[in-house]
């Protein structure tokens, strides 16, 4: 990999419940992603890219994908959690609030795989994928976002994040099947 920037794949809140305002609309969303995400997370992951998990807790506390995605599973979001489920050799993390970095390990996680790149995916585009672009935006990092791999429960909130992680964040908006492999 001399020469060539080493990148890691987020998946951001794939594994949740979808119990909240808007929970079903952003549940068929987050569904007809998951499979792009699926294709994108196996392609880069048989070139040697890091994928990690960063989830919501949901009041467990744990670094634990079984329980959390255990306490998850309904109706709603059974299909997404087996289709976008962990392996045991990929990442994962909680996280506190929106962003992937607040108050989590993930700063130090990266930093110790020297990754410079980041491919963000997951929902909702228009807050955790958004507030997360905006840290690694801050910290440094080069940004990618499969714009097919992020959802929002607003098709047009979905839309204007892309906007803001394109024009001030410098993100590179791509389609998944145009992501650069390392």
């Amino acid at each position: 990999m001399e020469g060539q920037t080493k990148q890691a794949l987020l998946i951001i809140d794939m594994i949740n419940n979808f119990q909240f305002e808007h929970g079903p609309i952003l549940a068929k969303r987050a569904n007809d992603i998951s499979l792009r995400i699926l294709a994108l997370k196996k392609n880069l992951k048989s070139n040697g890219c890091p994928i990690i998990y960063v989830n919501d807790h949901y009041e467990l506390w744990q670094a634990d994908f079984q329980r959390i995605a255990k306490k998850c599973r309904n109706t709603l979001s059974e299909k997404i959690i087996h289709t976008i489920y962990p392996e045991d050799d990929e990442y994962f993390l909680i996280k506190p609030k929106h962003s992937a970095f607040y108050g989590t390990a993930l700063n130090t996680l990266l930093y110790s795989l020297n990754i410079k790149r980041l491919i963000i995916t997951g929902i909702a585009g228009n807050i955790c994928v958004l507030f997360t672009a905006n840290d690694a935006y801050m910290r440094g990092y080069d940004i990618t976002i499969p714009s097919d791999c992020i959802a929002s429960n607003d098709e047009e909130d979905n839309q204007f994040a892309l906007k803001m992680m394109k024009n001030t964040l410098k993100a590179s908006i791509v389609n998944s099947e145009n992501v650069k492999l390392n």
